[in-house]
């Protein structure tokens, strides 16, 4: 099992900063650090109730928040989900797992996108599963390429990763591309698993299509939270829903509630922030308009990244990375982790490597644009100055 985003790479930013220098880190989306604090009617809200978060919750999660969550859905089209079909977690991360190993025999494959949240591949294989790789196609603004996938499906395969919009790509895929996705599930009897955390940072005009909303037939598990969105990475505070028909799904669904009895419940005083940040008062659209602070920085950093010789990037449509090539004619990268800790070493520079996201090649960075401009300015200038002498 591998998570190298947060490898061998940030041990070394450990170590460099035990020793007194200061790292300018780009590599999480983690909106806190960088000023983008949660919106005050949320925190308040936690704060008012921290006295009936002492004690344990419903396994599930308590049900004010699971019933905004489901009514959430339901605005979204997703027409059979109530609370009982909602399962909190402690951030996506954790449902993922549960999700997974509640699925998974030994030896059972997973689709999972290429590149990816690491988090699915490590998390499949640790459940005795194998991670397939189906390919995004980069010249096709990193879309799925539908006939990858099907070619990838055999008789173990039991489920199909959708994250959209995507990270590291900020793809955000068009409603011809998720029907074909769900084609493929659903001639070939597959658990679609949709990683929807970055599903209102758009940009552009681009509009996210709700995958469960797509494919009522289809089981479903949509998985979002509070920590992009509503800037409460800290509070560790995910959703998994359940949609589709559950009829043959019962084993399944009890495994999924053993796994969230066994851990008691997730962390409560995070789920009272859930029915406040769903229940409509709170927008995050000033910061995605022109002259919105995550437009201009998304912008800003798209252009630069791209204006340095033998770099090219697609412009993403989501989410909050850049994700751009090296032309391997200009730049000729074997090992791009040796690359970064060289970036981080010469530059103080924290960086995530593109092969760090099952990338089959060398020649991608994902740089987190949520910094201000001016910190953009100076980290993208550190990349340019070091790439211009830089060789393998």
């Amino acid at each position: 099992m591998r998570y190298d985003i947060r490898g061998p790479v940030l041990r070394r930013a450990r170590q460099l900063e035990a020793e007194g220098h200061s790292i300018l880190k780009l590599n999480l989306g983690n909106p806190a650090p960088f000023g983008l604090d949660a919106p005050d009617a949320v925190l308040l809200e936690v704060a008012q109730s921290i006295g009936a978060a002492q004690g344990y919750s419903d396994a599930r999660g308590i049900h004010p928040a699971r019933l905004a969550v489901a009514q959430s859905y339901q605005r979204r089209g997703v027409g059979d989900v109530g609370p009982d079909d909602v399962f909190l977690g402690n951030g996506v991360s954790e449902l993922i797992v549960m999700a997974l190993q509640a699925l998974l025999d030994t030896g059972d494959e997973v689709l999972v996108p290429s590149p990816d949240y690491p988090l699915w591949t490590g998390a499949v294989s640790m459940c005795g599963g194998l991670a397939v790789h189906y390919r995004c196609a980069e010249e096709a603004g990193w879309a799925p390429d539908l006939e990858h996938v099907a070619s990838l499906i055999t008789g173990r395969t039991r489920a199909l990763v959708i994250i959209n919009p995507n990270n590291p790509t900020g793809a955000v895929y068009s409603r011809q591309t998720l029907l074909g996705l769900l084609d493929l599930a659903r001639r070939h009897g597959l658990l679609v698993l949709t990683d929807e955390i970055y599903d209102q940072i758009l940009y552009d005009g681009a509009v996210h299509e709700c995958a469960a909303a797509l494919a009522p037939d289809l089981l479903v598990l949509s998985l979002g939270g509070l920590s992009k969105t509503y800037r409460l990475a800290g509070f560790r505070s995910g959703w998994l829903v359940v949609s589709g028909p559950r009829q043959q799904a019962g084993d399944y669904l009890d495994g999924l509630e053993l796994l969230a009895n066994m851990r008691l419940c997730p962390n409560v005083p995070a789920q009272y922030a859930i029915p406040t940040a769903l229940g409509g008062g709170v927008d995050i659209k000033y910061l995605l308009e022109p002259g919105g602070r995550l437009r201009d920085q998304r912008d800003f950093a798209w252009q630069q990244i791209s204006s340095i010789p033998g770099v090219d990037c697609v412009k993403p449509a989501g989410a909050l990375y850049v994700f751009p090539r090296l032309d391997p004619e200009v730049h000729k990268i074997t090992d791009d982790e040796q690359l970064v800790i060289d970036l981080l070493e010469q530059q103080h520079l924290l960086l995530s490597h593109g092969s760090g996201f099952n990338l089959p090649t060398t020649d991608h960075l994902r740089l987190v644009f949520l910094a201000s401009v001016s910190v953009l300015d100076d980290a993208i200038g550190r990349i340019a100055e070091f790439l211009a002498t830089y060789r393998q």
